[in-house]
């Protein structure tokens, strides 16, 4: 079964073709980073203008990849739910479009869910059930997956996400968007132990993250050193950050998997990316004897062969949808 999937979250346009949820026929992504790098981050108007423009071209390019004709595809996938609203709107509009003048199936994809689905088109052995932990700019939950449509959240993040606490602290630090790439790069040569941060925990829930009060203990370390006069050790800070917030996911992640007797575990989501995280999480896996899995660094950001992917098995259980489908800026996991 072959999938025609669409991805419009935030500013990445991206359209794939899937093949049975677990090999890639084609994945294209425009990128809007360049130009959201003027403002310091996204905005969302532009970010959705960019996808009325890009859409059309990047759909071609996929199909062309895959050398198939639009109706050769088995079925629609596109990201619905959550992520900013106008740009969602681009791409289910567009596949809505495509699936009434087709008569494709069309299947609402959350988008978190793709994430984790990322990793099934890396690892061909992996499938449920699985303790996830997955981390992007918006999001940091950990999740047991059930099966390939079935998720509980049991641990979330109660403020910030750990991709928003990465790129809030390396603008703080001067570092251009976005942010956690620098951030992560620069903690490679710098010194883990040169500063004292907090690993906060949140009283009654073990498995839950907090990042705020981390990400305002690195800016109190930039005021007082630009009030002291004293040059910052960027590289030193950007490393004992970075190792702040690996040891809180990484040391709830654990945690929740010894309590509940996963020894499978997969990292999801943007900040799958980051080199610490992804050391960490191998060497406690390996410690305990249990299989650790991260995607493909090309599948960790936003792209349309996770849609596809995940597509294929919310197809399979039954999930699509019909014309009166609408974008939601919020959605649980758990639906």
């Amino acid at each position: 079964m072959r999938i025609l999937a669409i991805e419009s979250s935030c500013d990445e346009t991206a359209a794939a073709v899937v093949e049975n949820g677990r090999m890639i026929c084609s994945s294209v992504v425009a990128s809007q980073v360049e130009e959201h790098k003027l403002y310091g981050g996204v905005v969302p108007e532009i970010a959705s203008r960019r996808h009325c423009e890009a859409i059309n071209g990047v759909v071609k390019e996929a199909l062309g990849r895959a050398g198939m004709c639009l109706d050769e595809a088995d079925a629609l996938a596109v990201t619905y739910a959550p992520g900013l609203i106008g740009a969602l709107l681009v791409g289910v509009n567009f596949a809505k479009g495509l699936s009434m003048a087709t008569g494709l199936p069309l299947i609402p994809v959350h988008h978190l869910r793709s994430h984790i689905a990322a990793n099934y088109l890396g690892h061909q052995e992996l499938k449920p059930p699985f303790l996830c932990l997955v981390v992007s700019g918006g999001h940091s939950h950990i999740v047991e997956v059930l099966d390939y449509t079935k998720m509980r959240v049991i641990g979330r993040t109660h403020d910030d996400a750990a991709g928003e606490a990465f790129d809030k602290a390396a603008r703080a630090m001067g570092m251009p968007y976005p942010g956690g790439i620098h951030l992560d790069k620069a903690a490679e040569s710098g010194d883990p132990e040169a500063f004292r941060l907090p690993r906060p925990r949140v009283s009654g829930s073990p498995y839950d993250f907090s990042f705020s009060g981390l990400k305002t203990a690195v800016i109190n370390q930039i005021h007082n050193a630009s009030q002291k006069g004293i040059e910052l050790p960027v590289n030193d800070l950007s490393a004992s950050f970075r190792k702040a917030v690996t040891d809180s996911l990484t040391d709830h992640f654990i945690r929740a998997a010894e309590d509940l007797g996963y020894d499978t575990l997969v990292l999801a989501g943007g900040v799958s990316a980051n080199s610490l995280l992804r050391r960490r999480t191998a060497e406690e896996c390996e410690k305990r004897g249990w299989h650790c899995y991260y995607p493909p660094l090309p599948l960790c950001g936003d792209n349309a062969a996770m849609v596809g992917a995940q597509g294929y098995y919310e197809y399979l259980s039954g999930n699509t949808a019909g014309s009166d489908l609408n974008a939601r800026a919020t959605l649980s996991i758990e639906l």
